[in-house]
């Protein structure tokens, strides 16, 4: 797997794994940086109560995401 590929995966990996932790929905920092470069955000995330979908984004930079397919990942913590 190229580098750029295992560093989105794992920049992903951790966004479930901090969101799924947390016992609030609402959009909260995760301390996880944002990985744009020379951006020194902190990522925030939330799960959409309609689609379950999680949804990143970087306050600083506005770089933002959505993760869909998250619950049947080993990252999951609401199991």
């Amino acid at each position: 797997m190229p580098k750029e590929a295992r560093g989105l995966a794992n920049f992903l990996a951790l966004i479930v794994d901090s969101t799924t932790s947390r016992t609030s929905l609402e959009r909260n920092a995760l301390g996880i940086r944002c990985f744009e470069k020379d951006c020194e955000g902190i990522i925030k995330s939330e799960i959409n109560n309609i689609d379950s979908r999680i949804h990143w984004i970087c306050p600083v930079c506005g770089n933002e995401g959505l993760i869909s397919e998250w619950q049947v990942t080993k990252w999951n913590n609401r199991k």
